[in-house]
């Protein structure tokens, strides 16, 4: 039986007590693949229906036909990329938020009160990996709450297509997917052209304790635009991986046979004091030295919002630094 739609009074003073603690990259295990039922009215010279069912990993939901005030959590950048605005961005204290979107929408902490997110009035939340069965279930408190499966998430094309289909408009992601591999074909004949076979790999500097994480060819943030798509190759460590990303010992920088080298900073920008500082010491580490893209120039600082997500937006600024750094 599908949930009753969210009653706001006699549930306000419990939702503002509630906290919530969410990260943006975080998963629950595997859900069940969603499924989406559409109401049928009972005559053919009916109105629309106004509701349908759909069912995610926790069941089935009763959500609007045509929503218009909708909230999804770290994954505002499909509803960009669909000509959405979103109704509140996800932020966290410890990060921020994806600035690359140039949002002008009020942040909802993910790490305090749910009353944000209340007070928003959204007619759909749209939830990801980090949401748990509680969070879900508070969440439900504010509205319809539909939480994205861990294989549609994985996947950037599927869950533009997703969204798309909760928010009734399948067709506009039909017009965004065509462009976009368009795109893909395009920046992948000019890279070709211009690296060939060379190799490139993607890492993050951990501000806290510089240490190094290297993304692998399964890292849902680059693997599939990256090595998939655009048909890059991964140096041998990286395509051996089986971990999205970990963090890279010593032992293992002397044998990373890296030709291009994408570094991004866990938090803020390269042009702080702190990063900036840490980025100069790596590259006078005799270590990092032996490797061909220090060796040659080719390590290339990059903005961290977009290429630490997979979104459809973000995936496009990748391209344009990619053909920037590697094809000018």
């Amino acid at each position: 039986m599908a949930r009753p739609g969210f009653m706001k009074t006699g549930w306000i003073s419990l939702i503002t007590a509630a906290m919530i603690t969410v990260t943006g990259c975080g998963s629950t295990g595997d859900q069940a693949a969603a499924t989406v039922t559409t109401a049928q009215p009972a005559q053919a010279t009916a109105a629309p229906p106004q509701t349908r069912v759909v069912t995610d990993g926790f069941g089935e939901v009763k959500i609007p036909t045509k929503p218009k005030r909708v909230s999804a959590l770290y994954r505002e950048d499909y509803l960009v990329a669909l000509g959405v605005k979103p109704i509140v961005q996800y932020y966290n204290p410890m990060w921020g938020k994806q600035d690359y979107l140039k949002l002008e929408v009020p942040l909802f902490d993910v790490t305090g009160s749910i009353e944000a997110l209340l007070v928003s009035e959204p007619d759909l939340i749209i939830g990801t990996g980090e949401v748990d069965a509680a969070q879900y279930e508070l969440y439900s408190k504010v509205a319809p709450t539909f939480r994205l499966p861990d294989d549609v998430l994985a996947d950037s094309r599927k869950t533009l297509t997703l969204i798309a289909d909760l928010l009734g408009i399948s067709g506009k992601a039909e017009q965004v997917l065509a462009d976009y591999e368009a795109r893909i074909a395009d920046v992948k004949a000019k890279l070709n052209a211009a690296i060939g076979d060379e190799k490139l790999v993607v890492l993050r500097m951990n501000v806290v304790d510089k240490s190094i994480n290297i993304f692998g060819i399964h890292n849902t943030f680059v693997g599939q635009i990256l090595y998939e798509d655009l048909g890059l190759k991964a140096p041998g460590f990286a395509k051996a991986m089986t971990e999205g990303n970990i963090v890279l010992s010593k032992e293992v920088i002397p044998k990373l046979d890296a030709d291009h080298i994408i570094l991004l900073p866990s938090n803020g920008t390269w042009e702080e004091e702190g990063n900036a500082k840490a980025l100069e010491e790596m590259k006078a580490n005799p270590l990092w030295k032996t490797v061909p893209a220090f060796k040659n120039g080719h390590v290339y600082p990059v903005e961290r919002s977009y290429w630490q997500t997979g979104g459809i937006t973000a995936n496009g600024l990748k391209m344009d630094d990619l053909l920037r750094l590697l094809a000018s």
